[in-house]
């Protein structure tokens, strides 16, 4: 399940977000960009989201181009779980709602977490930090899989980095999931070693390479 996770999302606690057809399903395109297939290995999968998109980004052990598709970009990553962490609530992060998705969108174009949609925040479990009202950072929940939930665009306004807030809502977001009785996992770049670094010292281990690879349909 963890190395299909946009599909067991898609497939099961997300479906009231997906797209479908046959075995391929994708986010509204106004909640996220991730498209998945139940077998990438399968060309009717690809043939299936085709039907739903021409553009997609997927997430997996690895990943290539099925017939009729060609791959733009291709990103090492790596997948890490929580199994053993412990969740810390942080009174003074600030749930974030629609009506902060302006602030929050300012942010995303400040810090660049990755993929971010105008409703991208219908996922859930959204907590900020504010100085002097300023909304300087934040943290998420994306894929929920049964037993699992992601943590994910975790960022800090570039001019307040350095004082822990990325730790805090990390810790704060999970702390959510596990009253759930849920385990958190994430993903990060291959190549951050300080956000790697961060989430094993937060109780993060790695669980398995991963790469994040956008594909364009072509005929």
């Amino acid at each position: 399940m963890l190395e299909n996770p946009v599909w067991a999302a898609l497939s099961g606690p997300q479906a009231c977000f997906a797209e479908v057809s046959g075995d391929a399903a994708c986010y509204s395109s106004d909640i996220s960009p991730f498209a998945a297939l139940a077998d990438p290995g399968n060309p009717a999968g690809w043939h299936d989201l085709a039907n739903l998109t021409h553009e997609a980004l997927l997430t997996g052990p690895a990943l290539s181009a099925g017939p009729g598709w060609q791959n733009e970009t291709y990103v090492p990553g790596v997948q890490m779980v929580g199994r053993a962490m412990t969740g810390v609530r942080d009174p003074e992060t600030v749930e974030l709602t629609e009506n902060d998705v302006p602030e929050v969108l300012d942010l995303v174009e400040r810090a660049k977490p990755g993929p971010f949609r105008k409703r991208t925040i219908a996922l859930g479990g959204y907590l900020g930090i504010r100085v002097d009202g300023r909304l300087v950072a934040m943290a998420g929940e994306r894929f929920r899989l049964p037993g699992w939930t992601e943590v994910s665009a975790v960022c800090t306004d570039p001019d307040f980095q350095g004082r822990g807030f990325g730790a805090r809502l990390t810790l704060a977001v999970a702390a959510g999931i596990l009253d759930r009785g849920e385990l958190p996992f994430l993903h990060a770049a291959a190549d951050n070693d300080r956000a790697l670094r961060l989430y094993e010292r937060l109780g993060f281990e790695p669980s398995h390479d991963v790469v994040f690879a956008s594909f364009r349909y072509t005929h």
